[in-house]
């Protein structure tokens, strides 16, 4: 590894400027978040990776999207390159190879462990923006999510989102007093953008067992953090399912995660690969949501790190909170990357040494502008620095070394097989072929739904019934992981039911995010 024999403790090395002066991101901080910018082949990837090998190192978990298929050799001994050899030197270091501790994640089960998700824990805002929908048909989808809820049924797949889309459809009429009028046209138009999203791939997503956060969050023997990563170079080509993805599964760590306020060092650390995919498009109530969660998810021990090719593609209420900063170099060819330029250089603290917005114009690649939080919050000078390579690979891994990953892999069969269980379409079927009647029911013939009962997934210590009394509400814990996938699918059953009720106690922190 490319490390100083007298490495600080609490700090990671970033790298050092040309007077052999080194800069360190410190743990403590970590979890003040923070941005690594550039434009494409200035090294942020290298950047990204000598940052999750520290962390890694220091112990905090790591969760990163690959988009390129790059950062898939950190589970790989690093190469002694000449030119990192001769970098190491140059900074006054010594290049030594290592590799960490890697799990590797697909949406599409393809390159990873399957990460799924239920329709009820994805919630109808962000099922919205994922099928593009308009504020009509995001209002009927709404009103499917709370009749499902009122009926108890469970959403957990597209055939159970789409049987709930047909019993709204077929008892509109009765419906209407209470929540307005449904109209045909809009649920026609959610069920074609179910159909473009099946075409994408997106089924795979949706159902069970859903993913276990706390997976996210392991140590190998040596007190390593894992560096979970996502194979996302196929899910690159549905850009809107990326984002819609990343910021589900940061709504869910923000839900489910215990307040720890300022720790020692981070709990996880969070890379928002193509964070433009995030922002663009937003409606202003989803850009207001994802603030306030980057704001608060920080005193649950996780540190959100944005990387962008512009500073700009971040709304400055968010860059705002972005501590820990690394800055490649931009080129000024439009008057657009003469604005970026000169916000990047005013979201520095001014260096007297040299001029900021001239020095992001001449960086060279590996090279960055670099200014870090001190133990105290406050915000370095900046530092034009050359950035100390990785350890791991840089650079892709061959099927073979893939494939022995995962087989080594200590969540192997836990989440590769998929578990279909009775949900909304297999209730909603039971009870048009008239095999599941009760007196008393509600607008389609089906059972009464008990006060609070709920379809939805996941908050902590706020889980609803389950079939035959299994689990119970006064409950405070879900099941712990480890009885591989028999027990994920009880675990995700769990999940399943409640959300309505902590997703309505959310609504007012979140705006609806994980309504």
């Amino acid at each position: 590894m490319c490390e100083d024999a007298n490495a600080v403790p609490g700090k990671i090395l970033v790298g050092a400027n040309a007077d052999g002066v080194y800069s360190y991101l410190t743990l403590a901080v970590g979890n003040r978040h923070g941005l690594v910018a550039g434009a494409t082949g200035g090294g942020k990837t290298v950047t990204l990776q000598r940052l999750a090998e520290g962390f890694s190192n220091a112990g905090t978990a790591v969760f990163m999207a690959d988009v390129k298929g790059d950062l898939a050799g950190l589970s790989q001994p690093g190469e002694p390159r000449q030119a990192f050899v001769d970098r190491c030197l140059e900074i006054g270091l010594a290049y030594e190879p290592d590799r960490f501790p890697v799990v590797f994640w697909d949406i599409f089960g393809e390159q990873g462990h399957p990460v799924r998700a239920t329709i009820a824990e994805m919630g109808p805002l962000l099922l919205a923006r994922l099928l593009e929908l308009n504020e009509i048909q995001e209002g009927v989808l709404n009103v499917v999510f709370r009749v499902a809820d009122e009926q108890g049924l469970l959403l957990l797949d597209l055939k159970d989102l789409r049987a709930a889309l047909k019993f709204v459809a077929d008892h509109a009429s009765e419906l209407q007093t209470k929540y307005g009028n449904v109209a045909p046209a809009s649920i026609g138009a959610i069920q074609r953008q179910l159909l473009t999203l099946e075409a994408q791939g997106g089924e795979k997503f949706f159902g069970e067992p859903a993913l276990d956060i706390a997976d996210f969050l392991r140590a190998d023997r040596d007190g390593r953090g894992v560096i979970n990563i996502l194979a996302a170079d196929r899910l690159m080509r549905s850009p809107r399912l990326y984002a819609t993805f990343l910021l589900w599964l940061l709504s869910e760590l923000f839900e489910q995660l215990p307040e720890v306020g300022d720790l020692a060092q981070p709990k996880l650390v969070f890379f928002f690969d193509e964070a433009h995919l995030l922002f663009d498009d937003a409606p202003k109530p989803l850009l207001t949501a994802i603030e306030q969660v980057v704001r608060l998810i920080r005193s649950k021990g996780v540190g959100v790190y944005f990387v962008t090719q512009n500073p700009l593609d971040v709304p400055d209420t968010v860059l705002g909170q972005l501590g820990n900063r690394v800055q490649h170099a931009l080129r000024a060819f439009t008057p657009r990357d003469q604005r970026a330029v000169r916000a990047a250089a005013e979201t520095f603290r001014r260096n007297p040494a040299f001029d900021t917005s001239e020095a992001i114009m001449q960086l060279g690649v590996g090279e960055g502008l670099v200014s870090m939080l001190d133990a105290k919050g406050k915000p370095e000078v900046v530092d034009r620095v050359l950035i100390a390579p990785p350890a791991a690979r840089v650079g892709p891994v061959t099927p073979q070394e893939r494939a022995q990953t995962l087989a080594t892999s200590a969540l192997r069969g836990k989440y590769d097989t998929a578990v279909d269980r009775e949900s909304a379409y297999e209730v909603l079927q039971k009870r048009a072929e008239g095999h599941l009647r009760s007196a008393g029911a509600g607008p389609a013939g089906g059972a009464p739904v008990e006060a609070g009962a709920s379809s939805g997934g996941g908050l902590t210590g706020m889980l609803g019934g389950l079939v035959g009394g299994l689990f119970k509400r006064e409950n405070p814990k879900r099941l712990s992981a480890g009885e591989l996938a028999l027990r994920s699918a009880v675990q995700s059953a769990a999940r399943s039911i409640g959300t309505q009720v902590a997703k309505e106690v959310l609504r007012g922190v979140l705006g609806g995010i994980s309504r």
